[in-house]
């Protein structure tokens, strides 16, 4: 379908921009959120007549939009999720949720997010107030508060974890070890037997 775009749209062009997009694409998103008109003769010739109102309006919303993200962009969000011992979390965090996060005017039609995340850590995501403004936000995911914590100074907590398990058994099997050479004495010759019991001396 030929289309006349009354704003930027992504990949697309800008406003005025006359492309060809699939039919589904056009009808349903484009036409339905009043982001293009169907390029007729007829709608061409009303775009011209409001080509200026329309320039006018975008550069007035671009640059509220501009303003209000000012105090946004770069700012970090605490997630606690429930996860496994790998990072997987056991359920997701959906645009929704991050709109809801950053709060004020931000939709869930703004986040740009590919797919739910879904791992602890910290995930920078895109919000896109206006077709030609958009800021960037941190989702910090962790299991705890004090986990948020360590990731938001760097730490990678689940390699520091595995560290942790991976000390932890290497200190039970030295343990285990330890235990089962003192079960075992040199004879003297190189080889070694079972230890000798100690007998309890009998009080006289």
């Amino acid at each position: 379908m030929k289309i006349v775009l009354l704003e930027r749209v992504e990949k697309l062009g800008t406003i005025g921009d006359v492309v060809n997009v699939k039919n589904g694409f056009a009808r349903n998103y484009l036409l339905p959120q009043a982001k293009a008109l169907r390029a007729t003769k007829s709608n061409l010739i009303r775009f011209e007549a409001e080509r200026e109102f329309l320039e006018t309006r975008n550069t007035e919303a671009a640059a509220k939009a501009k303003d209000s993200g000012s105090d946004l962009d770069g700012t970090t969000y605490v997630v606690i999720r429930q996860a496994g011992e790998t990072g997987i979390l056991y359920g997701s965090v959906s645009s929704r949720d991050v709109a809801e996060l950053v709060g004020g005017e931000v939709r869930r039609s703004m986040v740009v997010l590919e797919q739910p995340i879904k791992a602890l850590g910290m995930h920078e995501v895109r919000v896109k107030l206006h077709p030609e403004v958009s800021i960037n936000v941190t989702i910090n995911v962790a299991r705890s508060e004090e986990e948020a914590k360590r990731q938001a100074a760097g730490e990678d907590v689940i390699a520091s974890q595995m560290d942790e398990d991976k000390a932890q058994a290497d200190e039970q099997a030295a343990d285990r070890a330890e235990n089962a050479h003192s079960m075992f004495e040199d004879d003297g010759e190189g080889e070694f037997i079972p230890a000798a019991k100690e007998e309890k001396s009998e009080e006289e």
